[in-house]
């Protein structure tokens, strides 16, 4: 998939979420090891959100154990860069044509 088209899975993944009550707080956080698509806030608890899209497949499968091990490695690295200490949790949020699934609080 083309940035592009992962930006706008984003775009629409934010819209979503707002209109559901969460407060966009960063996007696209980056460390040496990943990143995090969105990171949102809702009721007191922090949500580090990765978004997966796609054509031809279901996305949730673009979703692996790899991956979330770096969302949560990543996560950890954001809290402690800007000193949180709040309840998270990492959700996985998955866009398909004209639906949109979120996955609260996946675990390993």
């Amino acid at each position: 998939m083309s940035r592009k088209k992962g930006f706008e899975a984003e775009t629409r993944a934010c819209e979503w979420l707002v209109s559901r009550g969460f407060e966009i707080t960063d996007r696209n956080f980056q460390k040496r090891f990943g990143e995090i698509d969105i990171v949102a806030k809702k009721s007191e608890v922090l949500h580090f959100i990765e978004v997966k899209s796609g054509e031809g497949f279901d996305p949730i499968h673009a979703f692996t154990k790899a991956k979330l091990k770096k969302v949560v490695m990543t996560a950890m690295s954001y809290m402690e860069s800007k000193s949180i200490d709040t309840p998270f949790c990492v959700d996985a949020l998955i866009v398909r044509d004209n639906e949109i699934e979120l996955i609260a609080n996946v675990t390993m």
